[in-house]
C-alpha cells in the first residue's frame, strides 16, 4: 500500500512577483504550464528562480515567458540550461486568443505571479492580466492598507 506525504497533496510554492501587486492592477488570473528542460526543473526544485522584472509576450500565437530567471543546476553538466532564456506557456487555444485580444487593448500586459509546482508535482505560472498603476494609485493603496491596519489595531486593543 502506497501512503501520500503531505508535500505530495498540497502545492509547493517556488516564487512570487511581489513587485506585480504593487505596481499593476490585476483584472484576471490564469494557470499556465511550462516548456522546460531537465536541470531547469531540479532547480526550481531547489527554489532557485526569480520572477522579478518577468513578463509575457505573444509571438505567432504562442505565449512566452521573458525575463524568468531560473539558476543553472549546480549538479548539471556541460549541458546545462540557459539562465534567462525565454519559455514558451501552455495554454488552451482559446485563453491563448483570449488572452490575444485582450493585450491589444491600451495599457494590458502579461505578468508572471506565481510560480509552483500543483498537487502532480508539475511546474505551472500563475499569469495575470495586469494594467499599470499610476504613481496616485500606489499611493492610495498604501493609504487604505495603513487605515486598515490602525482600525484592526483599535479593535484589537478594545
Amino acid at each position: 500500500m502506497v501512503f501520500m506525504q503531505k508535500a505530495e497533496l498540497a502545492e509547493i510554492l517556488i516564487g512570487t512577483n511581489r513587485q506585480a501587486h504593487h505596481n499593476y492592477f490585476i483584472i484576471e488570473k490564469f494557470e499556465a504550464g511550462i516548456v522546460l528542460k531537465g536541470t531547469e526543473v531540479k532547480s526550481l526544485r531547489e527554489g532557485n528562480s526569480n520572477l522579478k522584472d518577468s513578463f509575457a509576450l505573444v509571438t505567432n500565437g504562442d505565449i512566452f515567458l521573458h525575463n524568468v530567471h531560473i539558476s543553472p543546476y549546480k549538479n548539471g553538466n556541460r549541458y546545462n540550461h540557459e539562465p534567462l532564456r525565454t519559455r514558451k506557456l501552455l495554454l488552451h487555444r482559446k485563453e491563448i486568443e483570449r488572452l490575444i485580444g485582450k493585450t491589444r487593448e491600451k495599457g494590458l500586459t502579461l505578468i508572471p505571479l506565481k510560480m509552483y509546482f500543483n498537487k502532480k508535482g508539475i511546474a505551472k505560472v500563475e499569469i495575470g492580466l495586469c494594467k499599470g498603476k499610476k504613481l496616485f494609485d500606489k499611493r492610495e493603496t498604501l493609504k487604505r492598507r495603513e487605515t486598515d491596519r490602525e482600525i484592526e489595531r483599535a479593535y484589537k486593543n478594545r
